[in-house]
């Protein structure tokens, strides 16, 4: 029976500079996840961009695809509902082995959500998640009582206790790509980015935040 070594321990960071075609990315993530489960891999972070496109998650209805010509739409196989990806968007793949890290999915889910807010408060930006939304919400009272958009949406999928897919953090999409969509099955919220809430950042600033601030957002003890 194969067993854990050293070289699994530490996840391998990945930045791609170039758009990657969305079932080029599935492809990797599903070998990788393999490898990860047979201890042939370390772990992985993906940090990349897809070209304009629609993902299905499992949840997906099909009334909330607006205008499905729009975007070519993938089935994504993750959890949730239609989202949209692509250029200025911040998507990252987490292929992370939750049998070293804790077998404990909200847990895990909870981890991915303060990642975000970490580093998002490295630009002094104050955001929020909830129970019953899933993603990562900044309040916008100047939009309207109770406004809240949604600056990152996660969807996660698990299989033998090995994560992949991830989060999509919007840094400088064109917001008005997401209106072909409810995002996340969500009508009564917006979305927003980065760069839509006045920051003048780019994809590298999101990055090095992002990296910073992982070790503190999963450093719970290994098993």
């Amino acid at each position: 029976m194969a067993t854990p070594h050293e070289s699994t321990q530490t996840p391998e960071f990945i930045i791609s500079d170039k758009p990657v075609d969305y079932a080029e990315a599935l492809s990797f993530m599903e070998a990788r996840v393999a490898n990860i489960i047979a201890y042939r891999a370390r772990e992985c972070v993906w940090f990349l961009e897809h070209p304009p496109i629609y993902t299905a998650g499992k949840r997906a209805d099909s009334a909330h695809l607006l205008t499905p010509d729009r975007f070519p739409v993938y089935e994504a196989g993750r959890g949730g509902d239609f989202t949209y990806h692509g250029p200025g968007q911040r998507v990252v793949y987490l292929m992370l082995d939750l049998r070293t890290r804790g077998r404990d999915i909200r847990r895990f889910v909870s981890q991915v959500e303060n990642w975000v807010l970490h580093s998002l408060s490295e630009f002094n930006v104050q955001a929020t998640v909830h129970k019953d939304r899933v993603g990562v919400w900044v309040p916008r009272p100047e939009l309207g009582r109770n406004r809240e958009d949604k600056i990152a949406a996660i969807g996660l999928r698990v299989r033998r206790w090995i994560s992949f897919h991830g989060l999509a953090l919007n840094v400088e999409p064109d917001l008005s790509h997401f209106d072909g969509i409810v995002p996340c099955g969500i009508r009564d919220q917006g979305v927003t980015s980065l760069v839509d809430l006045g920051l003048p950042l780019t994809m590298e600033d999101a990055d090095q935040a992002l990296m910073k601030t992982f070790d503190t957002a999963f450093s719970a003890a290994r098993e």
